[in-house]
């Protein structure tokens, strides 16, 4: 039978005859066609060099924080205003009357400083005087020497005890006055001193009537 030659075979997939390049060539890579398509986005604020391919569309400036804006400052040869001087004069200290009676004048200051030992008050910020017979523990310390009992007032870590009278007395954040005796002109000289000595509070312990009596003519 003559041989009938088979007829090529049609791959849907192969539109047309391809190319073959030469040997010894390398076949060119293929470009994009250029054509209608969105266009590049603008360049992000902040980033340096100019926006390539979008020279109409005018790029967005950069954020700032508040940091990096600088505040206005006076004018040039402006005088800056002097911070304004207060008039007014440091308070003193607070006044607290504890009713007593001269006899118990002593008993009515123990337990004033046994209360502000109680509050939190550290017991060498307290000083307690009297005007009339020394207390106890003055004159208990006393008997040793004056030079042992100021070196106590000195040491400044413990309650201390004097006479109103009593020069080498030196100033602490309260003071508590016993008035257990002694004259007007005694009590009268006495309260301001005291006054002087506190810092913070100064606590009298004895009549009312007479104390305020005493202040108001001039103490």
């Amino acid at each position: 039978m003559p041989l009938i030659p088979e007829e090529p075979q049609i791959h849907e997939s192969v539109p047309g005859p391809r190319a073959t390049p030469a040997a010894g060539r390398t076949a060119p890579t293929p470009r994009p066609v250029p054509g209608p398509g969105p266009r590049p986005a603008p360049r992000r604020p902040g980033s340096p060099g100019p926006n390539r391919g979008s020279a109409a569309t005018p790029s967005a400036p950069a954020q700032r924080t508040a940091g990096d804006v600088a505040r206005p400052g006076p004018p040039a040869g402006a005088v800056k205003p002097a911070p304004p001087v207060s008039s007014a004069k440091p308070a003193g200290p607070q006044l607290q009357l504890i009713p007593a009676s001269p006899e118990g004048a002593l008993d009515a200051a123990d337990e004033a400083v046994d209360l502000l030992l109680d509050s939190g008050r550290a017991p060498g910020e307290i000083l307690v005087l009297t005007t009339g017979e020394q207390h106890p523990w003055a004159a208990h310390e006393l008997s040793f020497g004056e030079a042992s009992y100021w070196a106590q007032q000195d040491a400044g870590d413990d309650v201390f005890y004097a006479a109103t009278a009593a020069r080498r007395v030196t100033a602490r954040p309260v003071v508590v006055v016993a008035v257990n005796g002694g004259g007007d002109d005694t009590v009268a000289g006495a309260l301001p001193e005291a006054m002087r000595r506190a810092g913070t509070l100064l606590i009298v312990c004895g009549d009312s009537e007479r104390i305020n009596t005493l202040m108001t003519a001039g103490v």
